[in-house]
């Protein structure tokens, strides 16, 4: 299985990132969104990435124009008609990830591998709204993209060793590190990071320690380069919050419980860093 043209589906911190790695490893890359100006951002933060490599002489000025000439943009799903992979990385929302991969079964040739950037929802659930569950396959990238090693490659329960086998490929061609990971909610990575992130909400909210007494125990007694709750700020805390909410709802136990300061934090728009505002204050 050899792919030669990918769709990325949202042009977003993590959609951008997919989309510059791909074509930084030679692919022809359609960046797709639902509105011109979201994939002109998108676009434009890719340029700035690469052009600071540039900068720091990691790149050649003609690599980078090599780089872009790969990348196309669309506002168009149809443009997945002649794709060999889509790559999902859209809201966090079942409801709005099943009927964009209903419509993409339609559209995308029946080689075409369908995958997702979901970082907690079930695969197998995401594939049951397709009539292809064998080519539906997780794709967990790390934020951010160009800079993060890991890639969790998570089946469905009807994935096929084939096309597990062309996404860990895939993964090692753009230099990254694939791990397999099974179908469970929050995968490892979020099943393990955000109750962390979750019990350190919980120590400010029970007036254990300020958030900077919290971090700088994470930081210097842990040895994390970042502590858990400017790392919070920096994921954004809705999505730490509806991450929490995937797997109480998935375990139904109470570990899982989001800490109300997490609630109460998101009522008020204090979402982290992109608000200005989360556990710490941002310029």
């Amino acid at each position: 299985m050899s792919m030669k043209k990918v769709m990325v589906i949202g042009a977003g911190q993590m959609g951008s990132g997919i989309a510059q790695v791909h074509a930084m490893a030679g692919i022809d890359v359609i960046l797709h969104d639902l509105k011109q100006e979201f994939v002109e951002r998108g676009m434009a933060t890719i340029q700035k990435n690469l052009n600071r490599q540039v900068e720091k002489g990691r790149l050649e000025e003609g690599e980078r124009d090599a780089i872009l000439g790969r990348l196309t943009t669309s506002t168009d799903l149809q443009n997945a008609k002649d794709v060999d992979l889509v790559i999902e990385a859209a809201v966090e929302n079942m409801e709005i990830k099943s009927k964009l991969f209903a419509d993409l079964d339609q559209i995308a040739p029946d080689h075409a591998i369908l995958a997702t950037n979901t970082s907690s929802l079930p695969i197998t659930e995401i594939a049951a709204a397709t009539n292809r569950p064998e080519k539906v396959i997780g794709m967990h990238f790390m934020n951010p993209v160009p800079v993060m090693k890991l890639v969790e490659i998570i089946r469905g329960l009807a994935t096929t060793d084939e096309v597990y086998q062309a996404i860990e490929d895939l993964s090692r061609t753009l230099s990254k590190t694939p791990v397999e990971v099974n179908d469970f909610p929050g995968f490892v990575s979020n099943r393990i990071l955000m109750p962390m992130i979750n019990e350190a909400i919980y120590t400010v909210y029970e007036g254990v320690a300020t958030p900077e007494a919290v971090d700088e125990v994470m930081k210097l007694g842990m040895n994390h380069p970042m502590g858990p709750l400017t790392l919070a700020d920096f994921i954004g805390l809705d999505t730490c919050l509806y991450i929490m909410e995937t797997l109480h709802d998935g375990f139904g136990d109470d570990k899982y419980r989001p800490c109300p300061l997490l609630r109460k934090y998101v009522k008020a728009g204090w979402l982290g860093k992109k608000t200005g505002r989360g556990f710490y204050v941002y310029e």
